[in-house]
């Protein structure tokens, strides 16, 4: 009977749940970390909240561990390179607050909109200030929602209800999907001059980090009003104060800062911001569904080895792995290069394996092509979610199989439709199982990829190379491999170039405008 030590506070049914199901569950909450260590061999999995720290150390003890269930979505207790190299399973369950949290984001509207929080605090300290606290009506209101999945979603359906107009921006959401849910999908400079309230509901990722800032609030409406519950690295602080002090923004909510916990921060005391210390997933509700939800993926795990929310596995059986392996690099590659390519929202995804690949278990591979393809909008998507992303974001995903491979005994093709247009980009493995490009955008290309490429689309004219190769130079950029495709002379040609350096904006900057340019973009995998 496998064992399961619950070292964080779990409700009575998610404790029921694995006994229901044949596990022993040991209930120990607040173990310091020399008696967790003491007690965590004699148990196959751990369940976790955020009190519990499980560290390398711990990890070096747990002699019979094979999973740890973090009941959330935070994995920042859990040491998982530590957890990965000893072959522990780290679970969490990101999809259990999405109600609560885009329920916090419209109470702290309507806190924002009516002075609530300064006016109980003036009321209670026997003031009556009737006519300090004068508000605004939400009804007729346009709001922004800055990323629209699981909890801007939610958080646009509760705005419609409150009769607000709603406008969203979000590279994965199509305009099918926005008006099925009765928004409406615009630009992010759109959003912001058109919003009269925006709130932020997207991962923080390099492309997303200080969203909002001194440049994007100019383009904002005067008397804005903002909110953040998703992450507080996506609002430049210093910037926002400055602005509800020039009266830009009429107010700011604020549930996550930049530095937590935020024992100090500038905008505290600030007659026009309300704050709260990060309360978006805490109601009995929510951790009541993320504590059922760890305790049912840690038993179908010990007891059937299926996976589900893992951090650092993906869905492959001991069989599959040897096979998939190279395989699974090339999807990755496949997927990322797509990924980094499309900047339009994605309509359907098209996986064909044909040839060798199409015997055997793709349905890792699709997963791992759409991990690589959602990835650099979403750093928070693995193999294990990408699909559920996929689904969520309206996104048509479909595989092909085929005993033919064209020229290849092997070959893996993606395909993907956006609303303006289809881009392809095919693989296959070389002599030892090593990826190549072998297509994209139709056209022929031999290329393996490196942790810093240069992607350029030019016209194909004489001098281009030689143009490109003196700038690299000139600007101390060592080439280690070069790859050119065309699709006939004369026309657009495709160069992929491996690197030894980071690519700046600088010098992508300087290529783009090299005569014959088409496009450029730096790429890292």
């Amino acid at each position: 009977m496998p064992k399961v030590l619950i070292s964080d506070k779990l409700s009575p049914a998610a404790i029921q749940i694995f006994k229901d199901r044949g596990i022993d569950a040991d209930v120990k909450v607040g173990l310091s970390p020399d008696e967790l260590k003491a007690a965590i061999g004699a148990y196959d999995g751990l369940a976790i909240r955020s009190n519990t720290k499980v560290t390398a150390e711990v990890l070096a003890a747990a002699s019979n561990l094979k999973v740890v269930g973090r009941a959330g979505i935070g994995v920042d207790n859990v040491d998982v390179p530590a957890a990965t190299a000893r072959g522990v399973v780290v679970m969490n369950t990101p999809f259990g607050n999405s109600i609560t949290t885009a329920e916090h984001a419209i109470a702290l509207m309507f806190a924002l909109a009516r002075d609530i929080p300064q006016a109980n605090a003036s009321t209670h300290a026997g003031k009556w200030e009737k006519s300090r606290f004068m508000g605004v009506e939400l009804t007729g209101k346009t709001l922004g929602i800055i990323g629209c999945g699981n909890i801007g979603a939610v958080v646009a359906d509760r705005a419609l209800g409150l009769k607000m107009k709603v406008v969203a921006y979000d590279p994965f959401l199509s305009v099918e999907r926005a008006r099925e849910m009765g928004i409406e999908k615009v630009d992010l400079d759109t959003l912001f001059a058109r919003s009269d309230v925006i709130t932020l509901h997207t991962p923080l990722t390099e492309g997303t980090r200080n969203i909002i800032d001194a440049k994007a609030i100019a383009k904002m409406k005067a008397g804005v009003r903002i909110i953040n519950c998703a992450r507080g690295g996506l609002v430049v602080e210093e910037d926002l104060k400055a602005a509800i002090e020039a009266g830009k923004v009429a107010g700011a909510a604020l549930d996550v800062f930049k530095v937590e916990p935020a024992r100090e921060n500038g905008l505290f005391g600030m007659d026009k911001v309300v704050c709260t210390p990060h309360l978006g997933a805490s109601t009995a509700e929510a951790q009541e569904n993320v504590a059922l939800q760890v305790a049912e993926q840690m038993a179908d795990y010990l007891l059937s080895g299926a996976v589900t929310n893992a951090i650092n596995m993906p869905s492959v059986s001991a069989e599959d792995a040897p096979k998939l392996k190279p395989y699974m690099v090339l999807a990755s590659q496949l997927g990322g290069l797509a990924g980094q390519l499309t900047e339009e929202a994605i309509c359907e995804v098209t996986v064909e394996f044909g040839g060798h690949v199409a015997a055997l278990n793709t349905k890792p591979l699709t997963a791992m092509v759409l991990e690589g393809l959602l990835k650099p909008m979403n750093e928070a998507v693995n193999m294990v979610n990408a699909p559920v992303v996929a689904r969520d974001r309206n996104i048509k995903v479909s595989e092909i199989r085929s005993d033919s491979a064209g020229d290849y005994t092997t070959l893996i093709r993606l395909v993907v439709t956006t609303e303006g247009r289809k881009r392809s980009v095919s693989g296959t493995l070389f002599g030892g199982g090593k990826p190549r490009i072998v297509e994209i955008e139709g056209i022929p290309i031999e290329a393996e990829l490196g942790a810093h490429t240069l992607y350029v689309v030019n016209q194909d004219k004489p001098g281009f190379i030689g143009s490109l190769g003196s700038l690299l130079g000139g600007e101390g950029v060592n080439i280690a491999t070069f790859h050119l495709g065309r699709a006939a002379s004369g026309g657009d040609a495709i160069l992929l170039a491996q690197v030894d350096q980071p690519l700046t904006e600088a010098l992508i900057a300087k290529v783009r405008a090299l005569p014959q340019v088409v496009r450029v973009k730096a790429l890292r995998f």
